[in-house]
């Protein structure tokens, strides 16, 4: 819809969370509450969102940056109050305006954009989202009248026994006629145990002065549940899981087992890769298609191409070429690139280091800020020596250089392409291409010292 904007409500502390972050900062499934609930509203088409903060509200605007504009509501005294503080921010051209919470992660853009059609189509003043429940106990419930119109919403404390067995009960979501919106907003009172001023009472008021309520029943009342502690953060995560899951097997991805695997919402897996248990997939992380992830690997903001293998294995802002092998118990640390074929084997650390094609470390070796040629092989228990205890410094490793086992190569310095390097070699100065570098201690043997070391921790015992 033309002229529509959003208001949600993130004033709240989340007392119930027994936290000291605020309650829309929870991440649910990679994300804050507050970014998924505004991620789904911007699906719906609004792009144009207000939200409404109060508790903590400098760590909310510094944690969630832009991606709205923000009301501050102090001091914080009830939805309605909140719904106030907006009037000024929004443009005169504004017609229609969506309010809802963000601690309703559970929100898809499917039913936003079914309650904006039900609110147009409708004609009415207000649209309601609501839900039906076996168990409605603690919600506001809706009363309609012979027609169907919304009349009111009833709180728990406030309603008739009669009242109490209605299943119909309120969100917290609507979208308003704007102008009526703001008629009405004039005229709530806090003549309330709580003394706020509550958003629902608008209802009551716009069908006093002659307008339309309508409502817009949601297909799933878990969609509609808002979260107010650690149990229901819990809930919502595994709905979220759920989700995810079931969209990514429906797009042609394998998860051998869904309840034991971790994706987050922004994350995209291609057509025929396969995830085994216990994997976690998060942040942005993107992985190609016919890919085998896991069991048991934990993948953060990476970018994976296709025909890769990542077995037992942690990564984290790092990109990694196709057809690469990964793994076991591997650990791939920012800013580290691979390029296509290459090799990472077993209790491997790599650090910001760039890898490339066809290259292999099969194990025991951390290379860290390096860049590593074409056809490199780094031979078992080689490491770069990057830090002095004060600067880092860089490693070249050029085309189809070999180093042998249990090398030291103590940056900076390079390694010409070609060149071989001598397995228990610590190296410091540069080795030009097509070089052997051996750098060794002589071996000395000393005879009959052995038995006499033996005889010496036998006597000490």
């Amino acid at each position: 819809m033309k002229n529509t904007a959003a208001i949600i409500l993130a004033a709240g502390k989340g007392t119930r969370m027994k936290s000291h972050l605020p309650k829309v900062l929870h991440k649910v499934a990679g994300k804050t509450m507050a970014e998924q609930v505004l991620s789904q509203v911007h699906s719906a088409g609004i792009g144009k969102c207000y939200m409404v903060i109060g508790h903590s509200s400098r760590e909310v605007q510094d944690t969630l940056g832009d991606i709205a504009e923000y009301v501050v509501q102090r001091p914080q005294l009830g939805t309605g109050h909140a719904v106030i503080q907006a009037i000024p921010f929004l443009s005169m051209e504004t017609r229609a305006v969506l309010v809802a919470c963000a601690d309703t992660p559970l929100l898809t853009a499917k039913t936003l954009k079914a309650l904006m059609e039900e609110f147009k189509q409708g004609k009415a003043a207000c649209t309601v989202l609501t839900a039906k429940t076996e168990n409605p106990h603690g919600y506001g419930r809706i009363i309609r009248n012979a027609e169907g119109f919304v009349t009111g919403i009833v709180e728990e404390k406030d309603a008739t026994e009669a009242e109490k067995q209605i299943c119909e009960v309120n969100t917290g979501t609507y979208f308003f006629d704007w102008r009526l919106l703001q008629e009405v907003l004039c005229e709530l009172t806090n003549d309330n145990a709580q003394c706020e001023y509550y958003l629902t009472d608008t209802v009551k008021v716009l069908v006093e002065h002659g307008h339309k309520v309508t409502a817009c029943l949601a297909a799933d009342f878990q969609e509609t549940m808002g979260v107010n502690d650690k149990v229901q953060l819990a809930m919502a995560e595994q709905v979220l899981r759920k989700r995810k899951i079931t969209e990514l097997q429906l797009a042609g991805v394998t998860v051998q087992d869904p309840a034991n695997t971790y994706i987050d919402t922004e994350v995209e897996v291609g057509a025929d890769t396969v995830i085994y248990a216990g994997c976690h997939l998060r942040g942005n992380t993107v992985i190609g298609k016919n890919c085998e992830i896991g069991p048991d690997s934990q993948i953060t903001d990476t970018k994976v191409g296709d025909k890769c293998t990542i077995l037992r294995s942690v990564t984290n802002d790092v990109v990694i070429g196709n057809a690469a092998n990964i793994g076991p118990f591997a650990y791939l640390r920012p800013g580290t690139v691979l390029a296509e074929n290459v090799k990472v084997g077993d209790f491997v650390e790599l650090k910001k280091s760039h890898i490339g094609a066809g290259s292999k470390i099969p194990h025991l070796s951390y290379v860290g800020d390096s860049v590593v040629g074409s056809k490199v092989n780094i031979g078992c228990g080689t490491i770069t020596c990057n830090y002095d205890g004060f600067n880092k410094f860089q490693t070249i490793i050029e085309d189809g250089a070999f180093i042998g086992s249990n090398s030291n190569l103590v940056a900076p310095v390079k390694i010409g392409a070609n060149a071989y390097v001598a397995a228990g070699s610590t190296i410091t100065m540069e080795v030009s291409a097509d070089d052997l570098a051996i750098a060794r201690g002589k071996q000395r043997n000393l005879e009959g010292r052995g038995k006499e070391l033996r005889e010496k921790l036998k006597n000490n015992k």
